[in-house]
Order: C-alpha cells, then structure tokens, then sequence
C-alpha cells in the first residue's frame, strides 16, 4: 500500500447483487479505500476487523438483514460514519425507519446515477473530514482542559513547594501513562538536590532503569524540549525531557520514560505536555518564592526573638533595694522588640533616679534608638555628680538629636530624680505623659495630682531647654510613670459603666483609657498596688496591644 492510499478515506459497500456491488466498488475505488460486502453480516465482520469507515453505503433490500437494521447496528460504535441507503422503492414509511434509526445522511434510489451517487459520497466525505477534525479539536481541548484541572487541583492541594512537585510529577505521569516519570527542581540551571518521582505500579524496575542525563544536560543547555526513540532489549522506548520556565527562568525539568508502550506519545501530547509544564512552572515559581518568603520570615523571627532577649536584658531585670522605698517597673513590647524603656538607677551617693521614655514608632528602628537612649542616659546618670534632670534632657538631646532628625524619629522622656535624705523629687518631661502623684493613706482622692512641667520630645530642636519640676514626697505617697501605651489602650464595657445626667448607667461599646480610666482603675485596685495585676487587668479587655506598654511606680513606705 503507497502512502496516497494509506491517506485515501475508507468506504464500505454493501449490497446482495454482484453486478451492483462490483459497480460500487469500480466506481469510488480511485478515490476511496473500498470494502465489499455481499450481505450485511460480512459487513459487520469487516467493521469489527477494520474498524471505523468514513461512510457506508448500503443496499435496502438484503436477505437476512436489511440495509435499514444494518445502518441502525453501526450508529452507536461508529457515530461519525456516513450512512447512505440504496433502495429500489419509495416507501416512504421505510425511509422514515431508514433516516430515524440508522441515521441516513442521504437515500438514492434504484437504479442510481453514477454523477449523482459521487457527487452524495463526495458531499459525505468532506462533511465526515470537518466532523473528524473537529471532533480531534474538541478530544484535545477537552483533554488539555482536564489534564490543566488535575495539575491545578494537584497544585492546590499541595502543602508546600516538596509536595507540590510530587503532585505534578505523579498527575503527568498517570495521564500520559509514562512507566515512570522524575521532576527535579534546577537553580541557576543546575540541577539541585531534591527530586520528585512517579512509578506506574505495573512497570518492573528494568523497564524504568534508562539513563536520561543526556537529554537532561541537553535541557539545560537550550530550554528546549528533547524527545528520542530507541530500541533496548528488542522494545522500542520513548524518552521525553521538558523544561519548566518561568519568565525565561528554568525552574525545573521533567523527564518522562514510556517503554514497550502501544501508542507512542503523538505530536499533540507533546504540545499537551509543554503546555501543562508552562502552567506548573508558574505555580512552581509562586510556591518557591513563598518558601523562600516563609524561610525569611521565620529567619527574621528568629533573629527577633535574639534581638527581644536582647532588648529585654538591657533594662533592670531587678529593682534596687533601697530602704523605705518600693519600686516596680513592667515593659511590654507590641511587638518582638519596641522603643519603650524604663530605667531605674540608683545613685551611689544615694539618689534615686527613675525614668520612662518612648521612641516614636514600633519595631526594629525604635528598639535600636531606645537601646542608644538607655546607654546615653546611663553614662550621663554615672558621672559623680549627675545635672538636674532637665539638663540630662538637654544632653540626651545634644548626643541623639543628629541621628533622630535624620530619621524622623523622636523620643518622649520623663525623668526624675529622688533624694530620699530630703524626700525631694525634680523631675523633667520632654514631651512624656503627665506622671501621677498621689497618697495611698486613707480614701485615695477624686483625683491625683498631674506633674504638668513639660517641653517638647528630644530630636525635635537642635537644643532642647525646659525647667525642672519639684516636689516633696511623703510616707504612703506613690509616683506613676507611663507610657502612651497604656493610657491609649481601647478598653469595653466590661471594665466600665458611664453615668449619664439622669443617674442611670449607660453602657459604652470601646474607648480610649486615658490618664482619667488609669485613674480609675487604679482608685479600684486592691491595696498594696501591684503594676503586673494592673497590667493584666487593662490587657485582658484591649484584644490588640497596639503600642508598646510600659509603666513604673515609686511607693514610699
């Protein structure tokens, strides 16, 4: 058979007379593969041999079967063929049977003419080619579709980049029954350490075991696909490697073995399987970026949480003991490290100082200014004879201001200074929340008194200047120093009642504390006062902490 034969469409033709089926045959035997059948029982023999025929052309009237039951027995396995009936009579209740079950495309009748009836079969036969095409096109979409479904589906039930590469290497390989089928992961196109691997359960280890580094190297040298036919152990094989790239990055190869296979792989899985490894080079790319994404993030957390112990052991892990004096000092970062600080430092000359102070802004550039604060306070609290508080202000100012201002940041301080000789207090406020003065002795007040003196936060002026504040502290009186954190803090309604005009109490949803609810809470906590209790009290009812908190007290007993 010539190849001109081998592309010439297949035709079936079916009649009981010799002189008519000899004329059939003569007639499209040019144009057509011609099967001759004397009745239709050798038909169907031929069709369960041969297979589909692009159309049939049957007598009506046969012993044993009609033309009209043949045509209806092919329906269902053959849809695509064309039918055509011939008959020597025009019953028109025939016809109709003819056209409903065997799905006639055309009836001639007896006795036909020659142009006529190839004019019909040419008619079917390019009508049987648009059908063929398009039912390949819609085989193919279809296909493509559902592969891209499985390998998507496959690719959303992965749980990290590992997992996902197993998915796809086992989805390619079940759909286009590979014998096995490897996925390796390539950086800076070289293969890395890592591979992924799908083995059809059928397949014996011998079947599997080719070597495909050749066409691997081959694949990384040009990003193109290589496929190769070969013969081992008498049995042909097919090897197939396809890139994944992703914006001209090779991300990985896939490397595809079939051997002793019925149907090789064809031109359009080819096409199918690059265009499934355009769509898993994608989520390939996705899902490492977020592995290396997850990996930066839980090596930036670790190195935070070194950085809060470090942060955490630079302020007072203990309070010095001085007689007649209790101090207390909590810091709570909102997040791994902060930019608020306490500092407590007793003097060896016997004063005692106590500061707060809050870095503007949250995180890594805070905690590095407040770091830098603690030590510039501490060298200047160190010296034999410290300056009133305002001029350490003033220092801090003159050391930090530079750094600040070029970085927009500012810090609010208050500090004080304590003689417990004298039980005087001078203080310094730059731009810090009033602190809190009150007695513990008897009914505590309707309200503390505030240490108003204040100027404006370090780093806002090339010098900072302000006046010291003083004031005389007695037995059973406590000073309260906070940060921002704690008096903005949104509490609910579980932790107060407002009191409208008319004495009834009237709910409210969520406010801010402020220095009025610290007050508050304070009036209610059980004596003696305990900062942590506090702090646990306004931290149960603010359900995000959205600044850093940090509060220190001063009680003389």
């Amino acid at each position: 058979m010539t190849d001109t034969e081998e592309d010439k469409l297949r035709l079936m033709v079916v009649d009981d007379e010799p002189d008519n089926l000899d004329l059939l045959y003569r007639t499209f035997r040019r144009d057509f593969q011609v099967y001759k059948a004397s009745n239709a029982l050798t038909a169907l023999e031929i069709l369960d041999k041969e297979g589909e025929m692009a159309a049939i052309i049957s007598d009506q009237r046969m012993p044993e079967m009609s033309g009209t039951e043949l045509l209806s027995r092919t329906v269902e396995r053959f849809p695509d063929t064309m039918r055509i009936l011939l008959t020597g009579f025009t019953d028109v209740e025939d016809l109709v049977e003819a056209i409903n079950s065997g799905q006639v495309f055309k009836y001639i009748t007896k006795p036909w003419k020659p142009d006529r009836l190839k004019e019909v079969v040419e008619q079917a036969a390019d009508i049987y080619r648009v059908v063929k095409k398009r039912t390949r096109e819609l085989t193919h979409a279809l296909r493509r579709e559902s592969l891209f479904n499985a390998v998507t589906t496959a690719i959303r039930e992965s749980l990290d980049y590992h997992s996902m590469l197993q998915k796809i290497v086992a989805t390619i390989g079940q759909t286009f029954e590979a014998n096995c089928c490897q996925l390796k992961p390539v950086e800076s196109d070289r293969l890395t350490i890592g591979l992924s691997y799908y083995q059809d359960a059928k397949s014996l280890e011998t079947d599997v075991a080719l070597n495909l580094d050749p066409l691997i190297e081959k694949v990384l040298e040009t990003k193109q696909y290589q496929l190769v036919l070969n013969i081992q152990n008498g049995k042909e094989y097919q090897q197939l490697v396809v890139p994944l790239v992703y914006q001209q990055q090779l991300l990985a190869v896939l490397a595809l073995n079939q051997y002793k296979h019925i149907r090789h792989w064809q031109e359009e899985d080819i096409k199918l399987i690059t265009g499934v490894a355009e769509q898993a080079a994608l989520a390939l790319f996705q899902a490492k970026l977020y592995q290396r994404l997850q990996e930066k993030q839980e090596q930036i957390h670790a190195e935070l949480e070194v950085a809060r112990q470090i942060q955490n052991n630079i302020l007072r892990q203990t309070m010095p003991d001085i007689k007649g004096l209790q101090v207390q000092a909590c810091c709570y970062p909102a997040r791994e490290v902060g930019g608020d600080f306490f500092e407590v430092f007793a003097h060896p000359k016997g004063d005692l100082w106590l500061a707060v102070g809050d870095v503007s802004g949250k995180g890594v550039p805070a905690a590095l200014f407040m770091a830098s604060a603690i030590s510039v306070l501490r060298r200047e609290l160190s010296q034999e004879s410290p300056p009133m508080p305002n001029l350490v202000m003033h220092n801090l100012n003159e050391a930090m201001g530079n750094d600040l201002q070029s970085n927009n940041c500012f810090i609010t301080l208050v500090l004080a200074r304590y003689t417990p000789t004298t039980r005087e207090l001078v203080y310094a406020n730059a731009g810090h929340i009033y602190p809190l003065h009150w007695s513990s002795q008897g009914n505590l007040v309707e309200s503390p008194q505030y240490l108003k003196i204040r100027s404006v936060p370090l780093g806002i002026l090339p010098v900072w200047m302000s006046k010291h504040g003083k004031i005389s502290l007695a037995p059973g009186d406590i000073l309260l120093l906070a940060s921002d954190g704690i008096t903005e803090a949104m509490v609910s309604q579980k932790t107060f009642l407002t009191v409208n005009s008319s004495g009834s109490f009237h709910p409210v949803s969520r406010f801010m504390l402020h220095q009025q609810g610290l007050w508050q809470l304070l009036k209610e906590e059980p004596q003696p006062l305990n900062l942590k209790s506090l702090l646990a009290r306004i931290q149960a009812d603010n359900q995000v902490q959205e600044d850093d908190q940090t509060i220190l007290s001063l009680e003389v007993l």
